[in-house]
This record gives C-alpha cells, structure tokens and sequence, in this order.
C-alpha cells in the first residue's frame, strides 16, 4: 500500500540519533551518566529525551528526586530500541561482505562455565579457514546473553536458559552436571564417606543465578534439600571467580564437574556429595532469526550446529531472493 504524504512527513523529520541517546539514558539509568557515557553536556541528553518524547505524543521517563522509572511506553521503546540499534550497528558488517575472500566478524556472548569440545574445535577450524575474520568473545550472566542476541549485538549465544524467550531460537548443545566441592582449606577437604547431611550449614559460595527462579534452579533445588541452609559468603557470575573463592576456602560451592578434573585430580578442589544424580543443567546455543547474518556468521554457526549434531538451520536467503549453502 503506498504511503500517504502525511505517512511520509514524520518518517522524513524523526532524528534518529534520539533512540540511541534514549537507549543509553536507559542503560545508565541517569541524565548525567549518560551525558558522560556520550560525551555530551547534562542540558543536550535532557533535550533530547524532550525532543523525543514530544515527537512519539508519549512520556517515556518519570524522573524526580531519587526516581528514575521507565514509563509503561519507554519500556516498550526501550525493547525496540535495542534491536534497531543492534541491526543498525551491523550494517557495515554486512555491507563489507562482497562475496570475496571472506572477512567479517563474529561476536559470541557465553556463560563463563562453558567447556564444549565441538566449539573449541570448530573455532580452530574456521580461523584456519578463514584467517581474515575477527572474534570477540563476551562472557555474562546468561541473561545478558540473552538480551545481546535479542538486540542483535551477538551473532550468537551460548548459555544456560530457564525459560525460552520467544522471538529466539534454541538447540541443545549439551547436558553438563554440577557437583560440589571444597578446598584444600576446608574442614570437609579429603573427608571420605560424606553425605548430603555433612554440607548442612556450611558457608556457601556460588553463582548468581543459583536462585530457584534463574538458570541454576537445579543445583538451587539440591541446596534447599540440605538440612540446614549455611549463609551464602561469596557470588559472582564468573566461573573462575567462583572457582577462586571455593579453593581459598570461603565455603563449599557448584562447580561443573568436567571443568574441574585437572583441579580435582590435583587436589585444588575436593568433590563432595552428592556423588550420584548430581544436578543437571542444559547448555544452548540461542540465535535470533530475524537477525541478517553475514556470510561468515552464517558459514560459522552452520559448523557449529553441524560438529554438534543439532537441527542444522535452513539455507542463508540473501538479497534478490538467492540462496547459498552452507
């Protein structure tokens, strides 16, 4: 349907550079940071919040003393946002890619406790393959995760999920199990014979989403079988910041168990109980499909998917409706 010319008009005046600015006011949940964040003066960030809320007709912020709250349609905006200035970020990426020697770049986004033999293996083969394309690697919370695939600012994710957001994709990559342990200065370092009755009490150091509500709810749900909960001392969403904090001795903690072998081995780290069904907690790969991907993101996440051997995603559609394998 054609537009009309008042369709046209508001398209033609509407300053784009405002949602960025919003975005940002956002994210740093102030006029001021954001005028740091962006290098601009506090008045020009506070104009331009103005500005835009007066060219949507909406209230986007309520702002007073001590409060900084998004409105019911800056929240809405504000989801919006990030995809359209993740989209917008990518187009020299795409435009760059003219279908000779493959360049580009790949930006993963990954909880901190990934250990994958197939990735590993498919990132050396695809460097070998294809020297020319950069990669940067994010590590978060895998709610972070999800949120850089949602706005597009990663080519993919790879994380663990407690619940599927729907506008993205999700294959299993692996199952991996969670056990507990302890260092060498620990009470409970070298006891033999433990039971889950042992750990009952004992400080406890873990990672962020050790909540019933996020994505460790299975190792949540081993913890609140202890007889008696022991104060949690130490968190983080880093596995080696964990890690550190259980081998110095600040309490007992999960760990992945395959990740820790070698420490295990070496006697860093003591596996306790229990020993049999530990927690089991899935890994994914989360993609967006209404993100374009590049030739070499698309060429990358075809080999992973294919070294995994999950569901192999369909054919890349490119511009004019042509189509190239994997």
């Amino acid at each position: 349907m054609a537009e009309t010319e008042g369709q046209e008009q508001p398209r033609r005046s509407f300053d784009w550079n405002l949602l960025h600015t919003f975005m940002v006011i956002v994210q740093e949940g102030s006029i001021t940071r954001a005028a740091e964040r962006l290098l601009y003066r506090q008045p020009t960030v506070s104009n331009a919040l103005r500005r835009l809320e007066e060219q949507l007709g909406k209230r986007l912020v309520d702002r007073g003393p001590g409060r900084f709250e998004l409105t019911e349609h800056g929240s809405v905006l504000y989801r919006e946002c990030q995809e359209i200035c993740g989209s917008i970020g990518r187009l020299r990426q795409l435009l760059d890619d003219d279908g000779a020697e493959l360049t580009g770049h790949l930006t993963i986004h990954m909880a901190s406790h990934v250990a994958f033999s197939p990735l590993d293996e498919t990132l050396a083969e695809f460097h070998a393959r294809h020297p020319k394309v950069s990669l940067d690697i994010d590590i978060g919370t895998s709610s972070h995760v999800i949120a850089s695939v949602l706005a597009k600012q990663a080519t993919l994710g790879i994380c663990l999920v407690h619940e599927k957001h729907p506008r993205l994709d999700y294959r299993l990559l692996y199952r991996e199990h969670f056990g507990f342990f302890c260092g060498p200065r620990h009470r409970l370092f070298r006891r033999r014979g433990l039971s889950l009755e042992d750990l009952g009490g004992e400080n406890f150091v873990s990672f962020r989403t050790d909540q019933l509500t996020d994505a460790l709810r299975p190792v949540a749900m081993l913890r609140a079988q202890l007889p008696e909960q022991g104060p949690t001392v130490g968190t983080s969403s880093n596995l080696e910041e964990v890690r550190r904090m259980i081998v110095a001795g600040l309490g007992i903690g999960p760990l992945p168990i395959h990740v820790v072998e070698r420490e295990v081995r070496d006697e860093l780290l003591w596996r306790l109980p229990p020993y049999e069904e530990p927690p089991a907690v899935d890994i994914y790969v989360v993609t967006n499909p209404r993100a374009t991907l590049g030739r070499a993101e698309r060429l990358f996440l075809d080999a992973l998917i294919a070294r995994s051997g999950v569901e192999q995603l369909g054919p890349l559609v490119l511009p004019g409706n042509r189509r190239m394998a994997p």
